[in-house]
């Protein structure tokens, strides 16, 4: 592509490594393709889709796993400490994409690259190092089998380094669990998608990274004046900031949001006693936080008994206390903490695990699977110690869950006898534990998002529900609120406008709990970048990502009949706030087409039309 001009915030230098014949190379990337896609998920989707032949498997060599960062990777500003991870997955066959912040993206972009590409696979284990524009393959043997904590104290060791940061797996990722996700430090995960896997496959334990030289920013002044608007209005993520997520999971009860026994039920009496209220109470010694960000919204929990669990594992947020307690019938907060500690050790996706162990309780209930498939376990819901069993058997593949191991799709295609009606996925990827019964437009993100049920490149209705409330999407000429259940024409606009927002907050990458709408983020661009840019151009750069990673599924043999929900959320819950909630699968279905013709994606089949890929210049 060739090295022009290089714009702020960029290095202009992209690193790939060949772990089949440990081939260490660099490639430049000019201004014009910056500018183009971005960084992060723009760059995650340009590479899987030039340079991945159609169907390939996943867990083969021919796969690339892609860690890149964006303009705003480790700009001296809240929110800006992400990176964005992709490969093919495993779990589905679609692209995969999943975010992380921590320092390790950061530490990459100092040490002078914008992305690290891995292909191929390494005949025995090892791990890369990357130091300052220097990178080596090194022998993992040592490591293989070590779970994340013992595994980054030894590489620490080993580069003479405690600030080294390192993004790395655990035994689910090694044993190629379909779910397993990529750690960065012990409690930053990319986990969406089996990326984890995919790098176990290559028989690579981790990256590790450190840098000095952060690229030049050409308006640092700029810059300031966000970060002294952020601090002023503090009170925007002073929650976050106090208990994290999950702070209160009653309101969600009432409403009918917690998911509650594999999203079939509403009543959980004792939802206060897993929330980030009660955890602050009793179990937390503190909060953490990412490179240069005044939230510092993660928490740390100690507990002793009955259940150990090391802090250096962080503590739950709102999806693991939903996945692996509530969804699980599970009100046992350290038992939760202990499950999270372990899907961190072992580097599982807690919402993928806890889904998996929710459709299993419920195939038990049913009678579909007995003891005697469970190798005699008794898998029924609100029962910890099986939630904790079923965690170590999936990271290892043992028994039972080593067929849980491979997600609910493939799991109850293998079981039959209807157990599919329990599989709460969309494209063999594991709902987040948001309600679509609540909140219409996530639900329809879950249907068409690239990745599977992605609950952040997406919608919360529930923010936007009031004219008010809608306010930072005025620019883009919304200017109304609508209705948290309702589906119409007008929720698919808005729908569209904060899918567009929330990836290019991966492209950036930016975090998305900070409260940036699309005027500070096209203004932090140019800050940094130098680029004159504004809001359409950074619209049509995430309609151009969007539409390359629709491009990629589709050549992969995905089409508009995977679009689609679990049946069970157009059913009412059983009890609850939502025992009366119908949902309307023919309005599900229009705006599908809906969301279609706006994106310039043929309407009955939602393939984008030549004149669209023309246009947008893919």
């Amino acid at each position: 592509m060739g090295n022009e001009t290089i714009p702020g915030g960029y290095n202009g230098k992209i690193l790939k490594v060949n772990l089949s014949n440990n081939s260490i190379i660099t490639e430049e990337i000019s201004e014009s393709f910056c500018r183009k896609y971005l960084g992060g998920a723009g760059f995650v989707a340009y590479y899987l889709l030039k340079e991945l032949r159609a169907g390939i498997d996943p867990l083969g060599p021919e796969n690339k796993l892609v860690f890149a960062t964006g303009p705003l990777t480790g700009i001296k500003l809240s929110g800006s400490a992400r990176h964005c991870v992709g490969a093919k997955s495993p779990l589905s066959n679609t692209i995969a994409k999943a975010e992380a912040g921590e320092f390790w993206g950061v530490d990459l972009k100092y040490a002078g690259f914008d992305a690290v590409i891995v292909e191929g696979k390494a005949e025995k284990p090892v791990y890369i190092s990357i130091v300052d524009g220097k990178a080596a393959i090194n022998d993992a043997a040592h490591l293989w089998g070590k779970n994340t904590k013992e595994s980054q104290e030894i590489i620490r060791a080993e580069m003479k380094d405690a600030r080294v940061r390192v993004a790395l797996i655990g035994p689910g990722g090694e044993k190629l669990v379909k779910y397993a996700c990529i750690m960065h430090g012990l409690f930053d995960a990319a986990g969406r998608g089996g990326l984890g896997a995919v790098m176990g496959s290559k028989n690579l334990k981790a990256i590790a990274v450190r840098g000095h030289n952060p690229p030049p920013i050409k308006s640092p002044e700029r810059v300031k004046e966000l970060r002294e608007w952020l601090t002023a209005n503090i009170d925007k993520v002073k929650m976050f900031q106090d208990l994290g997520s999950g702070a209160y999971m009653a309101p969600y009860e009432a409403s009918g949001n917690l998911p509650v026994r594999n999203f079939r039920d509403g009543l959980f009496p004792n939802a206060a006693a897993i929330e980030g209220k009660t955890i602050k109470e009793t179990i937390r010694t503190g909060m953490d936080g990412c490179f240069g960000c005044i939230v510092r919204c993660k928490k740390v929990v100690k507990v002793t008994d009955p259940y150990p669990v090391d802090p250096a594992y962080g503590g739950p947020e709102y999806e693991t206390l939903a996945a692996l307690g509530s969804n699980c019938g599970i009100d046992n907060l350290k038992a939760i903490c202990k499950g999270n500690e372990l899907c961190n050790a072992y580097s599982l996706d807690t919402i993928s695990t806890g889904l998996c162990i929710s459709f299993a309780m419920e195939c038990f209930e049913k009678g579909i699977i007995t003891a005697k498939d469970t190798g005699g376990l008794e898998i029924r819901f609100g029962d910890p110690g099986i939630m904790l069993k079923l965690i170590e058997m999936i990271a290892f593949r043992q028994g039972f869950g080593d067929l849980l191991a491979d997600g609910t799709a493939i799991a109850a295609q293998k079981i039959g006898r209807g157990s599919g009606e329990y599989a709460m996925q969309v494209k063999g990827v594991e709902l987040a534990l948001h309600e679509p019964r609540v909140k219409a437009g996530l639900g329809l993100g879950y249907m068409v998002n690239p990745n599977g049920a992605d609950h952040c490149m997406n919608i919360h209705d529930t923010l936007f529900a009031k004219d008010p409330q809608v306010k930072d999407l005025h620019a883009l000429g919304i200017l109304e609120g609508v209705p948290s259940e309702e589906m119409s024409p007008k929720k698919v606009t808005l729908f569209k406008a904060m899918q567009f927002l929330r990836l290019l907050g991966d492209c950036l990458p930016v975090c998305m709990i900070l409260p940036y709408n699309y005027r500070q983020l096209a203004d932090l661009t140019s800050a940094v970048t130098g680029w004159d840019t504004d809001i359409p151009e950074l619209t049509r750069t995430a309609d151009r990502i969007l539409t390359m990673m629709r491009l990629f599924n589709i050549r992969e043999g995905f089409g508009e009949a995977d679009d689609k929900l679990p049946a069970r959320f157009f059913q009412p819950k059983t009890d609850g706030y939502l025992a009366q909630a119908k949902p309307d699968p023919v309005k599900f279905e229009r705006a599908k087409r809906y969301y279609y013709s706006l994106m310039g994606w043929d309407k009955q089949t939602g393939v984008p039309t030549p004149e669209t890929i023309e246009d947008l210049g893919i």
